[in-house]
């Protein structure tokens, strides 16, 4: 392809998911960014019903700290903050997609409530431009392990999309057999931005 394909990859918080395919497709040189679709940045707290929750833009740094004041043995067993030490390598804070002015020509979410979240603000939105971006989902659970393996999934599918010659042509049956190699119901669609 002529073009090289600019991708967004999106998940709730901008934290796991999104960002583990981020560093996955940063290093085999792809042109990306990674997003998150909620409200807030919610992280688990040290019990289910208090979420540590953070607005999009606090940086990453400021929010390893404040985990590693409140629980340092709690929040480095759990993983939190060997994923936050990640994140802030690779970007300075988690960015909300609604937010983005960025045009991209395929966007990957990473659960479907995202995906919905996603294609809403299309639909809510009027089209200036007229040009197509491909909305794919593909269901990740949010975990550490879940994310490492979703992010070789996302890697794969996004090589195959960069070797088609004509996307928009291709991605119908593109992701037909990419659904069926990795056993995981593929949504999509086409919105306009």
């Amino acid at each position: 392809m002529d073009d090289i394909l600019y991708f967004a990859i999106a998940c709730s918080s901008n934290m796991n998911r999104s960002m583990e395919a981020h560093a996955f497709l940063v290093k085999k040189g792809f042109k990306v960014k990674s997003f998150g679709t909620g409200e807030k940045v919610k992280l688990p707290g040290t019990s289910a019903d208090k979420p540590n929750c953070y607005e999009f833009g606090v940086p990453y740094d400021d929010i390893y700290k404040d985990l590693l004041e409140k629980d340092k043995a709690y929040y480095t067993q759990n993983g939190l903050l060997h994923m936050l030490d990640r994140n802030r390598r690779i970007k300075p804070c988690p960015e909300r997609f609604q937010a983005s002015t960025e045009r991209f020509d395929v966007i990957i979410t990473c659960e479907e409530r995202v995906y919905d979240q996603v294609t809403e603000w299309f639909v809510s939105r009027r089209s200036t431009s007229n040009q197509p971006v491909h909305i794919v989902n593909i269901d990740i659970q949010d975990n550490h392990e879940e994310a490492t393996l979703g992010a070789f999934l996302i890697t794969d599918l996004v090589t195959k999309m960069s070797q088609s010659e004509d996307l928009d042509n291709d991605i119908d049956e593109l992701l037909h057999d990419f659904e069926a190699e990795c056993r995981r119901p593929i949504l999509n669609s086409i919105m306009f931005y």
